[in-house]
C-alpha cells in the first residue's frame, strides 16, 4: 500500500498531469479518499517554491543562449502579455481570484506549475500567490475528486 501512495505523490509532483492526474489514480487504487487529498495536493504543492523562486530567472538566464533562447523568450513574452491582460482587467483581488480559478478549473496546463510560473512573471507577492495556488489546488481536487468517485461508481 505505500507503493501506491508514493506512486499518487510522484504523480502529482510531474508538471501537467499534477493532482489532475493523481488523484484518480489513487482513488481508483484503493487509497482511502482523505488520505488520497492529502498525499497529492501535499505533492502538487511542493515544487511551488521553486517555481515561484527560480523559474523565471532560469527562463532570462536562457533567453539569451543559442540553442534555447527561442522557446524561453517565447514563455516569458507569453507569460508577460497573458500577465498584463490579466492586470488591466483584474484588481489585485480580482488578480487573487482569477489565478485561484485559473489552476482550479482542471485543464492540461492550467495547474500549479503555471499558476505559480504567472504569479512570478506578474512580479505577485510569494504568500498571496502560494494562497491562491492551494486553494486552486484544493478547487481542482474537490471536481477531479467527484467525477472520479463518479466514474468508480458508474464502472462498478
Amino acid at each position: 500500500m505505500l507503493t501506491k501512495y508514493i506512486i499518487a505523490f510522484l504523480i502529482s509532483m510531474v508538471p501537467l498531469i499534477e493532482l489532475r492526474g493523481a488523484l484518480p489514480y489513487a482513488l481508483a487504487a484503493g487509497i482511502p479518499t482523505l488520505n488520497a487529498y492529502i498525499v497529492c495536493i501535499i505533492g502538487n504543492m511542493l515544487p511551488v517554491p521553486v517555481i515561484f523562486f527560480f523559474a523565471r530567472k532560469v527562463l532570462e538566464w536562457g533567453a539569451d543562449k543559442k540553442y534555447i533562447g527561442k522557446f524561453f523568450t517565447f514563455c516569458l513574452e507569453k507569460g508577460h502579455k497573458g500577465g498584463a491582460k490579466l492586470t488591466e482587467k483584474a484588481s489585485s483581488k480580482g488578480l487573487f481570484l482569477a489565478l485561484m480559478l485559473f489552476v482550479g478549473i482542471p485543464l492540461p496546463g492550467t495547474g500549479a506549475w503555471t499558476g505559480t510560473l504567472a504569479a512570478s512573471i506578474l512580479d505577485m507577492d510569494f504568500k498571496t500567490s502560494v494562497l491562491a495556488v492551494v486553494l486552486g489546488v484544493i478547487l481542482a481536487g474537490l471536481i477531479m475528486g467527484g467525477a472520479t468517485m463518479l466514474g468508480l461508481q458508474i464502472v462498478r
